[in-house]
């Protein structure tokens, strides 16, 4: 029935009905683009006018916005079917949200929702265009946190097109549409969005999608788009109810996400493509699968392709607590706090064995500790022709001090006494009595600290500690492996990788290396060059049970 309801949506083409033009300028119509009146009663009844109009002739609407700054206050506009808002450029025309005459109200530009407006698959809205305009929502101020209160958000879309758009400084997500069949969003640069999420509640992202409720296959493309210090997400799909099967149909392409909490994030689709895609200077992690949504439902069977996913505070790809299988290839993962790949294990969501995840032809340099790290069971993964150098470049001793030489700002601390290894504290907590902060890179003598959430000014979780205070830095952990595996790592095939450190001051201690937690059983480990670690090519502190490992080169006779 929902199928035949879009098909239905695709009307004969009658005569305009009367009343109802085509296409509008809005300065016409009772809009003024002035910034001082409040131009949205004008828009809600220009968009209800034209709405009646294609429920009577099946022809789509173009209301035109003109150069001009357009005052939204108090109230959202609920929008309609065949009506597209189209302005002269994100540069030149405005839409200005504010609601200081009604702070209960979260004054979105234009929603459509199931909870407000009964929105579902037979009450969809069909095509509409939101193109070329500039979205400002530093102006709404809520007493309480309303994920309503985006720059856009419509539920249960059909073709609809967002293209060429600029959404900021809104209070939850800049473009947060869920439920979007046969549509795209292409352009959209989204900055310092879900500026009142305190990053753990609904919404908070540059652009949120919420999936599942067409049912198996949503089609939607998301390409060409900037997401850069929203509250949350960069770039977010996540499955509305956990009774739901996750959707196939979705793609991300030639996107750049940086200094977002998370940069792309899969919580619950199935088949993701993620493809040359820019992921860096994250706070937690480039890309993430996980169950961390609001169905506690991870992704699977994604792949992520030809992406850079360099320089994110703690991980570059973070997979937890998902049934897998998942395909990360052909990327470079370099320059992250922590790991370059972790397998995590969120204790929420799916709590068995990730299967059939797929390494391959990765580039893994230069990450803070391991490059691979393996902290949740897996089965029948692949790790196949990577190139594996360079990491654990968290290698700095534990540091601390105090006195006239240490100085503090808002997002740097300075000790003039210290002689610190270049970048070998970056990932690290900071702590000076009870505050911390941390470590985004290192000279000899400063520390370069991370904002304490995207957008921030200050770093520290308190007050800026003052002049002279005592500041600790931990130790880095004694081995930094390629390939590390802590936890159940069964039925696994690790074969043709180069993992080494070719640094004149090596800092990867081991090429692999299996903890006390870990355990190998009936894996195939051939053909690998470990030669040139640290430390080791291989450390073993659980022996492999069964499998085959042979044909691999280290530093010792043992292969």
């Amino acid at each position: 029935m929902a199928y035949e309801a879009i098909l239905n949506s695709v009307r004969v083409r009658r005569p305009a009905a009367a009343g109802a033009p085509l296409y509008c300028d809005a300065l016409e119509y009772g809009l003024t683009g002035d910034g001082a009146t409040n131009d949205q009663p004008a828009l809600a009844a220009l968009v209800d006018r034209l709405g009646a109009g294609y429920a009577s002739d099946g022809r789509a609407r173009v209301i035109y916005c003109p150069p001009g700054i357009y005052s939204i206050r108090d109230a959202g506009t609920v929008w309609r079917s065949g009506v597209s808002l189209v302005g002269a450029g994100p540069a030149a025309t405005r839409f200005m949200l504010s609601n200081e005459g009604n702070r209960a109200d979260p004054t979105p530009l234009a929603f459509w929702t199931t909870l407000q407006h009964g929105a579902g698959r037979d009450r969809h809205i069909a095509d509409c265009t939101f193109a070329d305009f500039r979205i400002d929502g530093s102006g709404v101020a809520l007493a309480e946190y309303n994920y309503l209160a985006k720059g856009l958000g419509l539920q249960y879309v059909v073709r609809g097109v967002f293209r060429n758009l600029y959404i900021h400084h809104t209070a939850a997500s800049g473009l947060g549409c869920d439920f979007l069949q046969d549509s795209l969003i292409d352009g959209v640069v989204v900055v310092g969005c879900g500026r009142l999420d305190n990053g753990e509640q609904m919404g908070g992202a540059g652009i949120g999608v919420g999936v599942g409720g067409w049912g198996p296959v949503e089609r939607l493309t998301i390409a060409n788009c900037t997401a850069l210090a929203n509250g949350t997400n960069g770039i977010f799909l996540e499955l509305q109810k956990d009774y739901w099967e996750p959707p196939r149909g979705y793609r991300i392409i030639g996107c750049h996400s940086q200094g977002n909490r998370f940069g792309i994030s899969d919580w619950g689709t199935d088949g993701l493509i993620v493809s040359a895609c820019t992921m860096t200077g994250n706070l937690e992690a480039g890309f993430d699968v996980s169950s961390q949504g609001t169905s506690s439902v991870a992704g699977r069977g994604g792949l992520v392709t030809d992406c850079v996913i360099d320089g994110n505070l703690r991980d570059g790809v973070s997979i937890g607590n998902s049934p897998g299988p998942y395909l990360v290839r052909g990327n470079r993962i370099s320059g992250n706090g922590q790991h370059g790949y972790h397998a995590r294990d969120l204790r929420r969501g799916y709590e068995g064995p990730i299967r059939d995840v797929v390494i391959e032809s990765n580039e893994f340099w230069g990450n803070g500790l391991d490059a691979v790290r393996i902290d949740h069971q897996m089965t029948d993964a692949v790790l196949l022709n990577n190139r594996i150098r360079n990491n654990g470049r968290q290698y700095a001793r534990a540091a601390g001090g105090a006195g006239e030489a240490v100085r503090y700002s808002e997002r740097s601390l300075v000790d003039r006494t210290a002689d610190w290894p270049h970048d070998g504290h970056r990932g690290k907590i900071l702590r000076v009595g009870r505050s911390v902060a941390t470590v985004a890179a290192n000279t000899g003598d400063e520390l370069t600290l991370a904002p304490v959430r995207p957008d921030a000014v200050s770093a520290w979780s308190g007050d800026v500690p003052p002049p002279g205070c005592a500041y600790e830095l931990d130790p880095a952990p004694g081995r930094r492996a390629g390939i590390a595996i802590d936890a159940p790592f069964d039925s696994a095939t690790i074969r043709g990788n180069r993992i080494w450190d070719n640094h004149e001051s090596r800092t990867q201690t081991h090429g692999l290396w299996i903890t006390e937690r870990g355990s190998c059983v009936d894996c195939r480990v051939e053909d690998n060059d470990l030669a040139g670690n640290a430390e080791e090519g291989m450390r073993l502190d659980t022996p492999p049970v069964g499998g085959r490992w042979r044909d691999n080169h280290v530093d010792s006779d043992w292969s």
